[in-house]
């Protein structure tokens, strides 16, 4: 009996090292390939093929495909990639490895929906992903959160997001917020206000750190786009009124009786272009703002150097 004991223990730390010799190697066979085939490729990408080949260890492996579908995004993000082909078929795997590995589908709704570069511009395969999280997690009431958010925020869908919050509400011990939002989404509710109390639930409810940190860019994004639009609504009114577009921001400002300029999140006050434009005066500092931006801007990439 101790002997075979010895022998499973030896087997099993064999598989381990071999599993991770694995993923170092293949890490680095993707390091000397050209970008535009690792876009396109995987060694294998059956999940059944998969599950079968690691012989019982199925959580392993589906933390291996979880490692390398967060590395894949972060090195597509950080360079302002326009495809990700890779990573729904990365998350498919992890999630069919490991369907209770919850982490994986929130990463999945909020990143495979994203358009890009920020994302995969794919909020179907996100709620086709999202599904089957839920058919494994039916308790997790976060998923119902996440489905309902990709119906709302990439979609339009007002109806498929309400229908998901509600479901996510019915769900023991679910967050009260869920009821609140399923309303609102029947009510056709205020982008700005509803946007806003969807990101903050997500930075609120998550642990993972990429998740939270893309959560507070959004809510970043968000208040430069509402102080835009008030204040751009406000050009057009002056408008309305004089026959002219205001000479100055501090006309601008006494015409709409503020008390000062306005400043983004970071502190920096918004500017008035001759054309009676609002903009940002560091459009980098927003890569999700839609509003406020010079024509034609477009975000430079964040190039970075692997150690």
């Amino acid at each position: 009996m101790r002997e075979r004991r010895k022998i499973t223990i030896v087997a099993a730390t064999c598989l381990v090292v071999s599993l991770a010799a694995g993923s170092i190697v293949l890490r680095r066979a993707d390091k000397m390939r050209p970008q535009a085939t690792l876009d396109e490729v995987l060694f294998l990408n059956s999940p059944k093929v998969i599950k079968r080949a690691s012989l019982g260890y199925d959580g392993l492996m589906a933390c291996i495909y979880w490692t390398r579908a967060v590395q894949y995004f972060g090195d597509r993000h950080r360079t302002y990639a326009s495809s990700y082909n890779l990573l729904a078929p990365l998350l498919e795997i992890t999630t069919h490895l490991d369907p209770h590995l919850v982490v994986a589908y929130e990463f999945g709704s909020t990143f495979l929906a994203s358009k890009p570069p920020h994302g995969a511009g794919q909020p179907d395969r996100a709620i086709e992903l999202m599904e089957y999280g839920i058919q494994n997690n039916p308790n997790t009431w976060r998923l119902y959160y996440d489905l309902g958010f990709v119906y709302y925020m990439e979609l339009k869908d007002y109806k498929k997001a309400s229908e998901a919050f509600d479901r996510g509400s019915r769900v023991p011990n679910s967050h009260p917020f869920l009821k609140v939002l399923a309303a609102q989404m029947a009510q056709h509710a205020g982008e700005y206000q509803t946007a806003r109390m969807l990101w903050s639930a997500t930075y609120q409810t998550t642990q993972d750190q990429q998740i939270r940190d893309n959560a507070l860019e959004h809510l970043r994004a968000l208040k430069v786009e509402e102080d835009v639009d008030h204040l751009q609504q406000g050009v057009t009114r002056f408008g309305e009124r004089t026959g002219r577009l205001p000479t100055s921001m501090a006309e601008l400002l006494a015409a709409e009786k503020l008390p000062g300029v306005p400043v983004d999140p970071d502190g920096h006050p918004y500017k008035m272009t001759p054309e009676g434009r609002i903009e940002v005066r560091v459009p980098d500092d927003f890569p999700f703002a839609t509003k406020g931006l010079p024509p034609g801007y477009k975000p430079q990439p964040k190039f970075h150097t692997h150690q």
